[in-house]
């Protein structure tokens, strides 16, 4: 299985998308600086996670996910497809 997850920093409510087998141990390394990327804008909270059967999958919602907009972020949090919520 893999996770399709949004993160959104603390420090200036940007948001990151991406995908993973494992989004805790993900969030983990994102709050550690280990990605280039989410280093400077620590810490990072999960802000929404959804389950993909398969890598294709993740990495199609991912690209997806990126051209959408924050407003459609907050509606999604609240969407039944966030395991967060279970």
């Amino acid at each position: 299985m893999f996770y399709v997850y949004i993160l959104k920093s603390l420090s200036d409510g940007s948001f990151y998308k991406g995908y993973t087998e494992d989004y805790v141990k993900r969030l983990e390394e994102h709050n550690s600086g280990l990605s280039k990327y989410t280093a400077t804008k620590t810490p990072w909270i999960l802000f929404y996670v959804e389950m993909q059967p398969t890598k294709k999958d993740a990495i199609i919602r991912e690209r997806k996910l990126k051209r959408c907009k924050a407003d459609y972020f907050l509606w999604l949090t609240q969407q039944q497809t966030n395991i967060l919520l279970k």
